[in-house]
């Protein structure tokens, strides 16, 4: 439950590190079941693609489903989280990017620590990110692409667009990097895009430039992905801050329970 030291520096030097088939199958059966229930709660949690009912992205479902609210605390991602960043940690943010087979929209390239500094005022990127595939993530279905190393380099531009692409959330195309920023980074980082089976996790930097494109695929494509943050680095907003289902206001320092989730569900709540 903790990563080796070449995994660590692994992370570290390329800014993402995958574990192949970290959960099991009926560990990933569960979370989409629990997916399913959360995508038809009612509420602005729920993010649709433009102009459809598809849904585009579900945030804070850890809040309403005790399935989310174990995995959090699952040793297996707690402990690599802890070892990478610090011992207190909490999560800052919680969402499942849901891209529907046959029309999934892409994700433009972006930092995600940049909207989080410009929406939420957090002091410094402090967090990992980890990808949970809860389907089986190939070429066709729109896979994350990272630039592996550009999270060295700290924020490729502090800019954001007048135009807000959503309501709801800060969507990356209100971030994203020119076409002339992204081919200069490409040039000098190359892109590379982790598959994988359902189950497999992904840990990935705040600052990494990262995106993906449209899923025209029969191939749904569903990540989870749960911010932890450093405890000592909580947001500091200027405005109004955003809502608790996007930026979580539990900051109590998180431990890991004594056993993988799915073997603890009777003991969680959400």
């Amino acid at each position: 439950m903790r990563l080796t030291q070449q995994q660590a520096d692994q992370y570290h030097e390329q800014g993402f590190l995958l574990l192949d088939s970290l959960l099991a199958p009926q560990e990933v059966e569960t979370l989409r079941a629990a997916f399913e229930r959360d995508a038809r709660v009612p509420g602005p949690q729920v993010v649709t693609e433009d102009g459809g009912t598809e849904v585009r992205a579900v945030y804070s479902s850890h809040q309403r489903q005790p399935e989310y609210a174990g995995l959090i605390r699952d040793p297996r991602l707690l402990e690599p989280v802890r070892q990478l960043l610090t011992e207190d940690v909490y999560v800052y943010q919680f969402k499942i990017n849901a891209k529907p087979a046959f029309g999934g929209d892409k994700w433009a390239w972006h930092q995600d620590y940049l909207a989080w500094r410009l929406a939420d005022g957090l002091p410094a990127p402090r967090q990992v990110n980890i990808g949970v595939f809860l389907d089986d993530v190939n070429e066709f279905n729109g896979p994350v692409i990272f630039l592996p190393g550009s999270h060295r380099h700290g924020l490729v531009h502090d800019g954001r667009s007048a135009a807000a692409r959503s309501e709801q959330h800060l969507d990356p195309d209100d971030i994203s990097l020119s076409p002339r920023q992204l081919a200069e980074h490409v040039d000098r980082h190359g892109m590379t895009s982790p598959k994988g089976p359902a189950g497999s996790v992904v840990l990935f930097s705040p600052e990494i430039v990262h995106g993906s494109s449209p899923n025209m695929s029969p191939y749904a494509r569903r990540l989870l992905i749960v911010t932890y943050n450093d405890t000592a680095n909580l947001p500091r907003p200027t405005g109004e801050p955003r809502p608790d289902h996007v930026v979580c206001r539990d900051t109590e320092p998180l431990r890991p329970l004594a056993a993988p989730f799915s073997r603890t569900l009777s003991g969680v709540s959400a």
